[in-house]
């Protein structure tokens, strides 16, 4: 961070933490974030956190993912997890990651027939979860 001349505050610095903590795998909302910042008790605003997130996601630390119904969710960027989809549930937010070769197959034939070079590929399926199809 401090080469691009941005500090590393402490607020920044738990937020990667969680993250990384989490582990691959791990989608937070800014709202859940806070939530689990404050339960250690560290004293940090929601507009805090919304900013530290977009920082982190635009130095490529964190990836976001922006859901259809407005949500959006964070989690860890690493190199060797980087063509994974989702299967979002579209009442509860509940995100679960699946790889498929198919589709990564079938977003290289499309970028490559129009010329294109796939540099990543992101699908995400919207479904409802078990428990909300109670």
């Amino acid at each position: 961070m401090h080469q691009d001349g941005r500090r590393l505050t402490p607020q920044r610095q738990r937020v990667l933490e969680l993250f990384e903590r989490r582990g691959s795998g791990c989608h937070l909302s800014a709202e859940d974030v806070h939530q689990e910042l404050v339960a250690l008790e560290m004293k940090v605003s929601l507009a805090t956190v919304y900013r530290s997130l977009r920082l982190l996601a635009d130095m490529g630390f964190l990836q976001e993912l922006e859901l259809s119904e407005g949500g959006r969710r964070f989690e860890l960027a690493l190199d060797d997890h980087r063509d994974h989809h989702h299967v979002v549930c579209i009442r509860c937010g509940r995100t679960e990651e699946f790889e498929s070769q198919s589709v990564l197959a079938a977003g290289a034939e499309a970028a490559e027939s129009i010329g294109f070079k796939l540099i990543e590929s992101s699908l995400n399926v919207r479904a409802i979860c078990p428990s909300c199809q109670d």
